[in-house]
């Protein structure tokens, strides 16, 4: 075989290789997620479905909401699936993602041990709770990681007029299965959502205290990165995926999700995405 002939299939064999890599690649999709989603065990339940009857592959990095959104921010992502609805809208407004879509709710509650020492099942208000909380100086576990949790907590604590400090308000920079292990092993109280508690196995002797306030509600929202500023963003396999969660046939699969016989997830997605 001469130089040029071994030249030219050396290109066309690149070529094909190339094709064939970048096939698999437009079928690989990454979302950056909260971590709820994922401890919950809604993507176990979820992504082998979307993938059998798309040819689709789902890659799921699942970190506080915070950390989510940065590391979407630095364009490594094509999908954003997280629960702060007002850092998600200011990533849209600031170029980062194209649309913002509600996709499903639960909400947060107060957990804490049996006897409760602080009273909180006495109180009916987050502000009463979190008064107690103050008041009695019994600890409580913060995630204190930027999460969508640790958001909607410190915004409660400001709204009620308070500002925690002193050895009974411990932050763990943790996601929330370590945070609420933490607040038993400590005899502690936490906020969390209700999907990881649900699915939470070690809960000996805790349960929740607190639910059922307004102020508690929890919205989950996806978002489709912007692919005039992250070229390299999967559109298509975003936009599959996002129309999928927001399809009769997807927020079906979220309502159908059950642990223990509780409905984890309540799909309220309002429209689909563009193509």
């Amino acid at each position: 075989m001469n130089k040029r002939l071994l030249l030219t299939c050396c290109i066309i064999a690149s070529l094909i290789l190339g094709t064939i890599v970048t096939a698999g690649e437009q079928k690989r999709i990454l979302v950056q997620s909260t971590t709820s989603t994922q401890n919950s065990g809604l993507y176990d339940y979820l992504v082998p479905l979307f993938e059998d009857e798309t040819g689709y592959r789902i890659d799921v990095v699942a970190v506080g909401t915070g950390q989510a959104i940065k590391n979407a921010m630095n364009g490594d992502a094509d999908v954003l699936f997280v629960h702060a609805m007002q850092a998600e809208l200011k990533f849209v407004e600031q170029g980062y993602g194209v649309e913002r879509y509600d996709v499903m709710y639960n909400d947060f509650v107060f957990i804490g041990p049996r006897d409760d020492p602080a009273n909180l099942a006495s109180t009916n208000t987050v502000a009463g709770a979190l008064n107690a909380l103050q008041n009695s100086q019994q600890p409580f576990i913060s995630r204190g990681d930027d999460s969508g949790t640790n958001k909607k907590e410190l915004h409660l604590w400001k709204a009620a007029g308070l500002s925690p400090k002193g050895d009974w308000y411990r932050e763990t920079g943790s996601g929330m299965g370590t945070t609420i292990r933490m607040a038993i092993e400590m005899r502690g109280y936490t906020l969390t959502d209700r999907a990881t508690w649900i699915a939470f196995k070690a809960k000996e002797d805790y349960r929740i205290l607190l639910s059922g306030p307004s102020e508690l509600f929890n919205q989950y929202g996806v978002t489709e990165l912007n692919p005039k500023k992250f070229p390299h963003v999967n559109t298509k396999g975003a936009t599959a995926f996002i129309n999928w969660l927001l399809s009769p046939r997807g927020q079906k699969i979220i309502a159908d999700y059950r642990v223990d016989g509780q409905q984890l997830f309540f799909p309220n997605a309002q429209k689909t995405a563009s193509n």
